[in-house]
């Protein structure tokens, strides 16, 4: 038996060219390699180190209209071909998906990879494992330096780097390289028995663009002990302000509303409302592949059609769904190139780097206009339909008191319809671009708060 090593574009062609010869109409291929390193610290010492690195291929077959997926981290020529045979078997015998495809040369001309856009999606400097140890122990250090700060919850940094190709039957070959830096911190507070935790931390491509260790410290600390002495609300209707840690969750309903498959499914509350206004008139709602150095930037999706920039949401106006070929296809309109998709499953539509568009108030003059309200820092829990919008998540936080915030807030409920609460949204300009989901501080009229 052979047991010849290929390489990933190689092993690709292999798997493809097998799939085809032993009966599938098309297939595409999907390789990825990833490495990296996270350390976690607690009270100055490593709790545990971790090392990997990672090879997995998925390939996806059609017979017809019917298809399988299998994946494998095989690469020698006989079992890569065994795979593809498997795989061409077991769509022999799946049931038909009249809208599942690839995309062929036509489509892929229609949507070119916009090559003069530089993403700088990769950092070519790779961290010592020294340096990645420092980034956990000074941030633990400092927030453990605050007066008050009783203990450490640990500290974790990482580093890590990742790869992806893409090749189908049709013609299109791509790769996109990847890394990302992180390093957080959580630690607790204690008064008359009761422990309070909380953290900070930051997530970037490049190491050097990492929020300053001192600051994500003393973040940490200063967040765990605004926290001592929480109570809970008095139950009632009032304005909610979401800080960015958790608005981004608000932005991400957005995305999900306007998701094709759930529209092709009519499973979202937003189904029948394309070209109508969804929103307060202050909402921009963006989709954009090419931020530089962006979490969720990209080329091409995971479809192989080149990447473009979207307007989700215009002046309160739903302007675009978010699809990829399949949920296109059923409803008979475009894509727009918002395919993602894991080895071994099949595309669904998702965002690059989601932006909902900052306002003019500052976060403070959205406080100080509030006599009475909640700022929500933290929520756990979730129960929302997507269907009906019917919204209810645990929050904690702090009471807004004529205009300032006040008395921290623990074991709170805060409920509402996400279609009235897009239509009284109003975004802070405090926007920063730290994640793939990136969100300002927002007001929210009338929501109820459950907690006496």
């Amino acid at each position: 038996m052979s047991t010849k090593k290929l390489n990933d574009k190689d092993i690709m062609n292999l798997l493809i060219d097998t799939a085809i010869t032993n009966g599938a109409t098309s297939a595409d291929c999907v390789l990825s390699r990833s490495r990296g390193v996270s350390i976690t610290r607690r009270l100055g010492k490593d709790e545990n180190i971790q090392r990997y690195e990672d090879f997995d291929t998925g390939l996806r077959v059609f017979v017809d209209n019917k298809i399988s997926s299998v994946s494998t981290n095989e690469n020698s020529e006989e079992s890569l071909k065994e795979v593809a045979k498997r795989a061409v078997e077991m769509a022999k015998i799946a049931p038909e998906d009249e809208y599942s495809l690839i995309a062929n040369k036509e489509i892929l001309q229609r949507f070119p990879i916009q090559k003069d856009n530089f993403i700088d999606s990769y950092d070519s400097v790779e961290p010592g494992i020294d340096t990645i140890r420092d980034r956990a122990s000074e941030v633990e250090d400092i927030a453990l330096s605050v007066k008050g700060i009783t203990n450490s919850d640990g500290a974790d940094s990482s580093w890590g780097e990742g790869e992806t190709l893409l090749m189908t039957s049709n013609g299109f070959f791509g790769s996109s390289k990847r890394s990302n830096h992180s390093v957080s911190v959580v630690v607790i507070a204690e008064k008359n028995g009761k422990m309070e935790r909380d953290y900070d931390y930051s997530s970037k491509v490049y190491g050097e663009d990492l929020k300053d260790r001192k600051k994500i410290g003393h973040e940490a600390a200063k967040k765990t002990l605004a926290r001592i002495g929480a109570e809970k609300p008095v139950t009632g209707q009032y304005p909610v302000i979401f800080d960015p840690r958790v608005s981004r969750s608000i932005a991400s309903h957005f995305a999900s509303a306007v998701n094709g498959t759930s529209i092709a499914r009519k499973t979202s509350f937003l189904k029948d409302s394309l070209n109508q206004k969804i929103a307060n008139e202050s909402v921009d709602l963006i989709d954009d592949p090419f931020l530089k150095r962006g979490l969720g930037s990209r080329l091409f999706d995971a479809e192989g059609l080149g990447a473009s920039k979207h307007v989700l949401i215009k002046d309160g106006v739903l302007q675009n769904w978010l699809l990829d070929l399949s949920s296109a296809k059923q409803l008979n309109i475009s894509p727009t190139a918002n395919a993602k998709r894991g080895i071994s499953g099949p595309p669904a539509p998702g965002v690059t780097n989601l932006i909902l568009s900052p306002g003019e108030d500052t976060p403070e003059n959205l406080i100080s206009g509030i006599g009475n309200g909640f700022y929500v820092t933290d929520m756990i829990g979730s129960s929302i339909s997507m269907v009906t919008g019917d919204y209810s998540r645990g929050a904690s936080g702090f009471w807004i008191k004529n205009g300032e915030l006040s008395t921290p807030i623990t074991e709170a409920t805060i409920a509402g319809n996400l279609k009235e609460m897009f239509m009284t949204l109003k975004p802070a300009n405090d926007l920063d671009f730290s994640h793939s989901i990136n969100c300002p501080t927002i007001l929210i009229e009338g929501m109820t708060i459950a907690g006496n």
